[in-house]
Formats: C-alpha cells, structure tokens, sequence
C-alpha cells in the first residue's frame, strides 16, 4: 500500500495563448525551460512496443527548507507519458492523475481512491501539454479551462493521437510557521507504475533541524548523497530505470513485495524538542536513519505510555456492579469506556453536522476528546489496569499490509494494543462505536510484534511474539432466505434473515446501523441521559422537533440506500415493498451476532418462463460470486486476504401448486480443499426445496502455489451463481 495516493478525474482540453502569474511562469520555467534536460526525451525501448503507454520518465522532488520560524514544504511529480495504443488515447482522453493535490500533511492509503475538491489553494501549480509527433507543444490552460463536476477537477482534451506524448508537471509549496517539533507525514511508495517506467528519479533535500527516516525495501534502489555546496543543506537521490509496469491485483500488498521506498521527516529545532518528538529520530540530522532497534522502541515508548489519569467514573461503575473477575471486569470497564468516551457524543456530533446546533458538546460535563487515540488509550487503560493489579503487556505492531515489524521505520505506522495476561489472554484495541474485547485488527492478526512490559514502574522488557489469527469459522455470515412466488409466477417474494460474526459483521454495520441503534442501546444499558434530556424545558421545546426530524431522515437514507444495495447485489432493476429491521447489533462480543431481517418483493426476477414450463435462477440467490477472467488464472503474486472467512447460506423454495422440479442434482457441488472449499446440496422436502451451501476462505494467506486451488472453489461458486431449476407444469 502506498501513503499520499490521490484520484483525480481529469479530461485535457488543447488551448494556448493564455495569462500566467508570475509564480506559474516560474514553476513552468522550472521544468519546461531552457534548463530541460527532458526536453529530447522522445523514445521508448524496443521491448516495450507493444505496450498500451510507456512513462519516458517520471521526477519527484520534496524539499523542507526553514527560514527563522518560517518552514517551506515543496513536493513536485513530473511525467512524461508516450500512447502507443487506442486503449492509451482513450485512457488518457478521460483519465485520472496520481498524486495530483497531494497534501504533505495528510497520509492516505494507496489504492484508495480519494476524490479532491475542485478549489485549487494557493500554492498549487498544474502544467499539461502535449507533444504531437512532428514535434508541435500544445500546451494546456489548467486554470482556466479546468471544471469542476461532482466535486472533481475535470479537463477535457481533443484529438489525442497514438505516438502523442503527454507531458505533466503538479507542483505544490506549503510554508507555514512552526516553533515547536513537527512531524510531516510519511510517504510510503511502490516504484513501479500502470505502465513501464525508462528512467525514475526521487529527489529531496534538506536542512539543519530537519531529520530523515528513509530505507529502500524489497529490491528497491538505495537512498545516494548529492554533495552540495552548502555546509547546512543535504540532498539525496534515488534512481531507478527499465522498471516493469504493475498490474494492480486483487488480494494483494504491493509494499510487502514490490520494490519500495519509505520515508518520513521531522522537524525539531532544539534537543529539548528532538527528545519529547514521538519519533524514532536519528541521532543527528546528517545521518539518515534506516532502521530502528529493539532498544530504540522500548526507550520511546516507556517514556511516552507511563500510566496515568484515574478515571474514577469506572471505579465507580465497577463498584455499583460488584464484580470480582478479573476477565469480567476488564471487559465491563472497556465497554464501559467506549460509552463513557465515545458513544455517549455520538448524538452531538449528528446535531452539529445537521447545522442544529453550533456547540452541542456544551451541555455535557465532560469533553468528548478527553480520550482520543490509540495511544491515550494505553496511558489511561494502563493505569486502570495497574490500579487493579491486573498484569498486561504493550503490544507493538505494524499493519500486514506495510511489511514486517523488523522493518519498522516510522513511528506512525505502529499500531498499539493492550494483551491482558490472564488465564485467557484478552486483547484490547482504542475502540470505536463497535469494537469489542478480542477483537483485534485483521491487518494485525498473525503478524510478529514485540511485547513491551514493566517489572515495577518502568517498561523495561520487550521480547518478540506473534498475535492470534482468528479462523474462518470465527468470521461468519450466515443467512436464511425464502423465497416463493405468486400463483402467476411473476413476482416473488423473498424474505432474509441475515446473522454476521467476527470480522464479517464490520463490513456490514456501516450503511446498516444509524447512531439510533447503538446510541439508545448504550444510553439504556448505562442509564446515561440521552442528549434531548441534557437540555431544559424551553430550549428541548425549541430542538427535539429538529432532533426528531434529523431521525426520520437518516432512517429514510438508510432504507433507499439498503433498498438500491440489495437490487445491486442480486442485479434487479426495481424491487418493490423494501423492509429492513436489526434484531441484534452485536456490538458487546466479538463472537456475538449482528442480525437483521429484509424483505422485498420482485417482478420479472429470477423466474424466465420457457413454454408451459419456468426456469428458476435460485443459483442468484447467494448473489454474484468472483468471475475469475483468463489474466485472473495466470496469476504469480502471492494471495494476502483481509481475514478468513465463512459463509453459509439456507435457501427455502416453496414449489407452486401443479408443477414439479427437475435439474436439482446440479446443485449438489463438492470442493473442498486445503485453501477454501464450496459445498453445497439440494433436497426436496414434500412440496419445498432446501438449498445448503458454504463457502469457505480458510486462511488469511496464500502462497501463489497454492492459487490453483482457490481456483477451484472460486470457479464452484460462480458456476453455481449460472445453475437453473426447471418449474415442469404437471
């Protein structure tokens, strides 16, 4: 995964003769002008002929510079793209930039695409042209020509050719003032691209109070010095050629086995700030530092995670429910606290977005960001666990998807969880409005880690260990279904019973649960007023109407979004009399069930009649399945999951009146393997159908090896997606 990746529709229109200012023309002149190096480069290696695109070349520059307390952040990306094919026209006619309006101050996930806002800020600078092959520049007027359309920055472009270049350049600076240690974000990258890359430069510079956090991993070219003439100012490089384009796949983390560059700067100006940095920081600012050491984690963090801040409210709490089991409290206390903490302002943060209220939080006694990270967590859980004598470890941790905790180089990619040592070890993560105790991240599980634990005040021990792997058994779906038609055989009615556990039921509590449902079943398990009831005679009179309002309206969201949900997943144009209702959130166990129930009714679905007879498409009822295309099977990359997972499906079809059933035995599928297995089975019960299927993912991880073999429980599922039963009329 990459740090600070961006999407950003783009449509390029020709235009030239346009108004610059004087900073535009300066960063035009800076890649465009008489000191282009790139200016010639026009050619692509013979090997790559055949390709849709080739990048020519691809620059990044991040430079920090200071000046008293002024500090100035300049990143640039600048390619050169050559279209070989129609495919690349096209793409390139209606195509998305990367990394356009990257903000050095916030770090995104790669291969999330992120849309940004039309309104470019001060500071920004876009330059496109296109260089046609009898050498014509067009250049593009970004600033003008530049639309915005559903929240995009669109630009159009006419008249692409094959063998046309595309030249870009997106140039950002970022002064601001800052007197005290700051920690700009990371920036974690694949070098390769969509298409083959023939010459990659990365370019930063820095300065005094400036220090650098930088290793190259899985091939990657290493970080080389740029001697300068300047005694207090450092520049580095990296460079790279003939890189093989990417491919982007399914189940897959680029940065655990592409060639791959990471790095994050830090601004201290004195010692005093260098030591209270929450950073792993080199020992000078002329040293780059590529690795941080086992020593290195438990200093920083025995000085950062000391117990402290008793929260009496939960003595208090614990007290009034006299409990004396450890495990029993611990989990009571967490709960608890993600009430306490959390939930309890979840309906002021509503009001506030709704434009209710400007501040509602001013009602309550107690500041809802009194408790805000996972890290604060840890310092304030901490000291309610000492305070009980009840023994714990700090768990270090980095994300699977971002390499191994051996390779650990930037303090924000750790991940930090409380373990209890009690006879059944619990696990404790921050909470958010529907976590629970056990429940650690996915991207976690299995991962090494190190264990950080105190003999007396101090964290003086840490030791490497691994963390659980929940099993596929423990992430399950479940869901019964009924289905039935009219006596026309034209509409039918389809009823859902829907019961997820585990990591399953995460995926399904956004979009499913509205702070309703998890708000009032807190405010009635605590016995803690509700935000209406905070309020005085007068002013509740004033906004319980806007309050009930603002109900009705998200439940009304709710409902047309899970209706236009369902048509999706089951691929029906209309469905009719949509009902939805939560039977259980599961909110207080990871093992326990979030159930809902769905009904609906449909017409022309599912049901195709074929003469005398109907052809029933019951296979559409576990929804669509992973299509594998011939690129699919050909895979070579190695298969990283989220989690192992199961789901088990009931099908009950009530046979019509006067018509029997044929082709029943295709339904009944055995594949069961070490990977993954789809078993399912039909049976005829007097005048009903019942249909039994499971699918199951059985590990988190797969060797490529072992691709094969999820592909022939991927191909069973599908198949049985395309299986029909035949209505016989009698």
């Amino acid at each position: 995964m990459k740090i600070n990746f961006f999407c950003l529709a783009l449509l390029l229109l020709f235009y030239s003769g346009f108004a610059q200012s004087k900073d535009e023309l300066r960063v035009r002149d800076f890649f465009w002008g008489a000191n282009d190096i790139h200016s010639n480069t026009l050619e692509i290696p013979e090997k790559w002929k055949n390709e849709s695109a080739v990048v020519l070349f691809k620059n990044e520059n991040y430079d920090f510079n200071k000046s008293g307390m002024n500090i100035n952040y300049t990143t640039s990306t600048r390619k050169r793209i050559k279209l070989l094919d129609k495919n690349a026209v096209l793409r390139f006619s209606e195509f998305t930039f990367d990394d356009l309006f990257t903000s050095p101050t916030k770090a995104y996930i790669y291969f999330v695409p992120v849309t940004i806002k039309a309104k470019r800020k001060k500071g920004y600078y876009v330059g496109i042209k296109v260089i046609k092959q009898d050498g014509t520049e067009i250049v593009i007027d970004f600033e003008n020509e530049s639309v915005q359309q559903d929240e995009e920055t669109k630009i159009a472009i006419s008249n692409l050719e094959v063998g046309d270049i595309i030249d870009y350049y997106i140039y950002k600076e970022e002064p601001f003032r800052s007197k005290i240690a700051y920690g700009f974000d990371p920036v974690e990258s694949i070098l390769s691209d969509e298409y083959p890359i023939v010459d990659y430069k990365l370019f930063f510079e820095t300065e005094n109070d400036f220090f650098i956090n930088f290793n190259s991993f899985n091939g990657a070219p290493k970080l080389k010095e740029i001697k300068t003439e300047k005694n207090n100012t450092r520049r580095y490089s990296l460079e790279a050629s003939d890189i093989e384009k990417y491919d982007s796949k399914n189940w897959f983390y680029p940065l655990v086995e592409l060639p791959t560059y990471k790095f994050q700067v830090f601004f201290a100006r004195s010692g005093r700030y260098e030591e209270t940095a929450m950073a792993f920081l080199p020992e000078k600012e002329n040293i780059i530092k590529n690795n941080v050491s086992q020593d290195e984690v438990l200093k920083l963090y025995d000085e950062r995670f000391k117990p402290s801040y008793k929260i009496k409210s939960v003595d208090r709490f614990l007290e009034d429910k006299n409990i004396t089991n450890d495990t029993e409290k611990v989990t009571a206390a967490y709960y608890y606290l993600r009430h306490y903490y959390l939930t309890r302002y979840v309906e002021a943060y509503y009001i506030r977005e709704a434009g209710i209220m400007n501040y509602p939080f001013g009602y309550y006694n107690f500041s809802p960001l009194d408790l805000d990270d996972q890290k604060e967590f840890i310092i304030r859980f901490g000291k309610f666990l000492k305070d009980e004598k009840i023994p714990y470890e700090i768990v270090v941790a980095k994300k699977r998807f971002d390499g191994s905790i051996d390779d650990l180089l930037i303090e924000q990619n750790v991940n930090v969880v409380l373990k209890i040592n009690l006879p059944n070890p619990l696990f404790l993560e921050y909470f958010g409005p529907y976590t629970s105790v056990n429940e650690i991240s996915p991207f976690l599980e299995g991962t090494d880690i190190y264990t950080l634990s105190a003999s007396k005040n101090n964290l003086d021990r840490i030791e490497k260990s691994k963390l659980p792997t929940s099993s596929y058994l423990d992430n399950e779906s479940r869901k019964e279904i009924t289905f039935s038609l009219d006596n026309n055989l034209s509409e039918a009615t389809v009823n859902i019973k829907s019961r997820h556990k585990g990591h399953q039921k995460n995926d399904q509590f956004y979009g499913k649960l509205i702070y309703t449902d998890y708000v009032y079943e807190d405010y009635e398990k605590y016995q803690t007023e509700s935000f209406i009831e905070l309020l005085s005679k007068k002013t509740r009179a004033e906004y319980e109407p806007k309050i009930e309002a603002l109900k009705t309206q998200l439940e009304e969201k709710r409902l047309e979004g899970l209706q236009k949900l369902t048509e999706s997943e089951f691929g029906i144009d209309k469905i009719e009399d949509y009902v939805f209702e939560i039977q259980e959130t599961g909110r207080y166990g990871f093992d326990s069930y979030f159930s809902y129930e769905e009904s609906f009714k449909v017409k022309d679905a599912f049901v195709k009649k074929a003469g005398p007879n109907h052809i029933v498409e019951l296979g559409k009822l576990i929804t669509d399945q992973i299509d594998l295309t011939e690129k699919d099977r050909e895979r070579t990359e190695n298969i990283y999951m989220t989690y192992p997972r199961s789901y088990f499906y009931k099908i009950t079809f009530k046979i019509p009146a006067g018509y029997e059933v044929a082709g029943l035995e295709k339904f009944n599928i055995n594949v069961d393997n070490t990977t993954g297995s789809f078993v399912s089975e039909a049976v005829l019960k007097g005048d009903e159908i019942e249909l039994s299927v499971n699918k199951n993912y059985k590990h988190n991880y797969e060797p490529n090896s072992n691709w094969p073999l999820m592909v022939e429980f991927l191909d069973a599922a599908n198949q049985f997606t395309n299986e029909k039963m035949l209505l016989k009329k009698l």
